[in-house]
């Protein structure tokens, strides 16, 4: 390891100390981020900025070093998000929860598998032509609500995303994702349904499986959503 990935290990772990000193005072286990030039970390750019040629493994390794909101310090690990590289759609739900913090991936629990039935029906999937991730990176504690301050502290990191990956359309589950997909304030009932773009990428909001799963009435809408993203990817011909 270099002087510079040395700095920036080092850097890591006393940003990790702190964090666990906060948390309780005992230190958890990390995976150690690669610091090393092909993830991405080099003098010119830093472990805090995106270099111009930023790959999705360099972001990655920033999201799970990243310490910018309180989430961080109650975390096992951050959730970048998981599934190809040249997506038809990125889908985009709130914020990880306890199976997600503890496996380090998004969507994996009894709403992921749910989620996973969804785009299996419309012929697709994370495996091979969608990206998922969430909102923010980090698991809210007790699942609540990601709070303004800690949407603003990852938003750079999902626009970023967007930029590397660029998919054909967006999927977001949930108020929050979808309020800021389509920047309107009203509830996700009365955004699902709508035409939305954010810039030139079409944008179907949808119910959060794990609401679906409170409440089979809201199935039919989500199928008619589903439907609706189904008809645009075979519009674009990409479907």
């Amino acid at each position: 390891m270099n002087k510079a990935n040395d700095s920036y290990r080092k850097y890591w772990e006393v940003l990790t100390l702190f964090e666990d000193h906060v948390a309780g005072g005992f230190r958890r286990d990390r995976q150690v981020p690669d610091f090393s030039e092909a993830a991405g970390f080099n003098s010119a750019a830093g472990a805090a900025g995106a270099a111009g040629g930023e790959s999705c493994e360099a972001l990655n390794t920033r999201i799970r070093a990243c310490t910018l909101c309180g989430l961080s310090a109650n975390r096992l690990q951050a959730v970048p998000g998981e599934g190809s590289l040249s997506p038809l759609v990125l889908v985009v739900g709130e914020g990880p929860g306890a199976d997600e913090d503890r496996t380090g991936r998004p969507f994996v629990g009894a709403a992921g598998q749910y989620l996973d039935k969804w785009l299996s029906a419309i012929g697709l999937s994370r495996d091979s032509n969608c990206y998922i991730t969430n909102l923010v990176k980090c698991r809210p504690p007790q699942n609540r609500d990601p709070a303004p301050e800690e949407i603003s502290a990852c938003l750079p990191y999902l626009k970023r995303q967007l930029e590397l990956l660029a998919p054909r359309a967006i999927l977001s589950l949930g108020r929050f994702s979808s309020q800021v997909f389509t920047g309107e304030k009203r509830g996700i009932t009365g955004l699902r349904g709508g035409s939305y773009y954010y810039g030139k990428i079409p944008v179907v909001p949808t119910f959060h499986p794990s609401a679906v799963l409170r409440d089979n009435s809201l199935r039919q809408s989500v199928w008619d959503d589903l439907k609706r993203l189904k008809d645009i990817l075979e519009h674009v011909g990409v479907l």
